[in-house]
C-alpha cells in the first residue's frame, strides 16, 4: 500500500511503515508541510497513495469534490504514540485494504 502521511502525524510513523512493507512519503518531507487540504488531496491522488491523517475534513472535501479517490485513513486513538498508531493500522490493515484501494474513508 502507498501511503502519503500528514504533518500532523509524526514523520517516525513512516520508518514502522516501510518495514511493514508499505511505500510512504510524508508531507512534511515532500515540500508539502505548509500546503492545504486540497494540495494534500490532489498530491495522493495524483501518486495513488491514501491519505493516513488526524484530520477530520478530508470527508468533507471528498464529498465537495466527488472524487471516490484518494482513499483517507483517519487516525484518533485516545493515546496517538507512534507505537499505537502503527500497531493499530497494521492490526486492521487486512480488514479495510481491499476498500482502500478500490476509494473509501476509514
Amino acid at each position: 500500500m502507498k501511503w502519503l502521511i500528514n504533518m500532523n502525524l509524526p514523520r517516525s510513523l513512516k520508518t514502522i511503515l516501510e518495514l511493514h512493507n508499505h511505500t510512504c512519503r510524508h508531507v512534511g518531507e515532500i515540500g508539502l508541510a505548509q500546503a492545504n487540504d486540497w494540495e494534500i488531496l490532489r498530491e495522493a491522488k495524483e501518486n495513488n497513495e491514501v491519505i493516513l491523517t488526524h484530520d477530520l475534513d478530508y470527508g468533507r472535501l471528498l464529498t465537495i469534490s466527488g472524487y471516490n479517490k484518494p482513499s483517507v485513513v483517519i487516525i484518533r486513538l485516545s493515546n496517538p504514540s507512534v507505537k499505537n498508531i502503527s500497531e493499530s493500522l497494521i492490526d486492521v490493515l487486512p480488514t479495510i485494504e481491499k476498500p482502500l484501494r478500490e476509494g473509501a474513508i476509514n
